[in-house]
């Protein structure tokens, strides 16, 4: 692993790429104090109900937050639940539904989430659907039992970015978070690296090799069109959006080493916001827009820094974030801005690090050895991020107190360079 990895490239022979390279997810590690919830079976259009009630029961499993208890028979939205019963397995909260077909090819799915103890609804939310978006409402309802029952955001109806390298040839891939429902959105004989979603989850800005240098896109989704956002002389890399999805900050050589600069989003405009003897990298803005977060080795070995973004470039001083250890990389600040997430070298190994900023105090998340590439989810509750096991790039995610661990791999190929998508309501 190299601090200056950002700015190498590979040239590599192209060769079949694999038919079906979706992510599998494997649980390995649960919270403590999990929630007993029952989801019950569907009622009404087997097939569809069935499906519905699976996919949201893995994915309240999958969270480590949820204890999942038999719920017995069906239960239809308008049924009153078995309270005893459902009280005597050791439920808190159950939720059941009906599925019924409406109009041209439609569907409607009715769900009713009930408090146990309480003996009475949470909500009855109501979805009208396809059948080709079963999936997706299911990870809708997911995120409104979670959100009832937790007070925060569920996740399960964001995306995830990553790339997957096979024998040569690379995909810039993005899936649902259980990592079902993949899609590339660029494939490349030549490198793809540091994607990150814009603020509204519409754009992935990454950087691309294709042009035998590093080169960053803004890449629209919707429409599949792109526009370079930086290429200036030398490299261009590791692109992060501000907050209001205006600007990026990127890593520019145009003017000598690795330094800190900010560009629009549409490619206009460059201002340079960090002056350094040695070399900046790997932006990111915090949630409030008031600082950017980046690595350098400016004080003799990398460390992490910020510096206050007035907007008018050169001037401000850094300040120094991380002071344990010879060896601390790529800042990612949560959602709400008080922790920071971060690659530390810790007795040889590359590990992942949560940062309390208050306080400063460090904990190593993970017991991997390369680790790389952290990305928060955006409820701030889980953090994804590259690892290599058996010499192979998978993707983990560790929730941030270090009880939750998830493992996402696609068989026979690499898989690096993760961004969690945010919130679209």
């Amino acid at each position: 692993m190299k601090f200056n990895a950002l700015l190498v490239a590979c040239g590599l022979a192209v060769a079949p790429w694999l038919a079906h390279a979706q992510l599998t997810v494997e649980i390995t590690g649960a919270g403590a104090n999990r929630l007993p919830v029952a989801i019950a079976d569907f009622s009404g259009e087997r097939i569809v109900a069935q499906a519905l009630t699976s996919v949201v029961r893995a994915d309240l499993d999958r969270s480590g937050l949820f204890r999942l208890i038999d719920a017995g028979a069906p239960l239809a939205d308008n049924a009153t639940p078995p309270w005893d019963e459902l009280k005597a397995r050791g439920a808190d909260a159950v939720a059941g539904g009906s599925v019924t077909v409406a109009t041209e090819g439609r569907y409607e799915t009715r769900v009713r989430l009930s408090d146990i103890p309480k003996q009475a609804a949470l909500g009855t939310p109501a979805y009208l659907h396809t059948g080709v978006q079963l999936r997706a409402t299911a990870h809708r309802i997911s995120d409104y039992i979670y959100e009832k029952l937790t007070g925060e955001p569920g996740v399960f109806s964001t995306r995830i970015a990553y790339v997957v390298k096979s024998t040569g040839r690379y995909e810039l891939k993005i899936a649902d978070a259980d990592g079902s429902n993949d899609q590339a959105a660029l494939a490349s004989r030549e490198p793809i690296i540091s994607p990150a979603w814009s603020p509204d989850g519409s754009k992935l800005a990454y950087v691309s090799f294709e042009a035998k240098k590093p080169v960053v896109y803004v890449h629209d989704l919707a429409s599949g069109r792109r526009h370079v956002a930086a290429n200036f002389k030398g490299s261009n890399s590791a692109p992060a959006w501000s907050p209001d999805g205006k600007q990026l900050a990127v890593v520019l050589t145009k003017d000598g080493s690795s330094q800190l600069y900010v560009v629009n989003a549409d490619g206009s405009g460059v201002t340079r916001v960090a002056n350094s003897s040695g070399i900046d990298t790997e932006p990111r803005w915090s949630p409030d827009g008031q600082h950017i977060y980046f690595t350098s080795d400016r004080g003799g070995s990398p460390q992490i820094y910020r510096i206050a973004n007035s907007g008018a470039g050169l001037g401000n001083p850094a300040e120094r974030i991380s002071f344990e250890g010879s060896y601390n990389v790529t800042p990612r600040p949560s959602p709400d801005g008080r922790s920071l997430a971060f690659i530390t070298r810790n007795g040889g190994r590359f590990q992942l690090a949560l940062m309390d900023l208050a306080t400063r105090q460090v904990q190593i998340l993970t017991d991997s050895t390369k680790d790389e590439s952290p990305s928060f989810a955006p409820n701030g509750r889980m953090i994804l991020y590259a690892t290599e096991i058996g010499g192979r790039g998978v993707l983990a995610a560790v929730s941030a107190d270090g009880r939750v661990k998830q493992k996402l791999s696609v068989q026979a190929a690499d898989v690096r360079e993760p961004a969690w998508g945010p919130l679209v309501r």
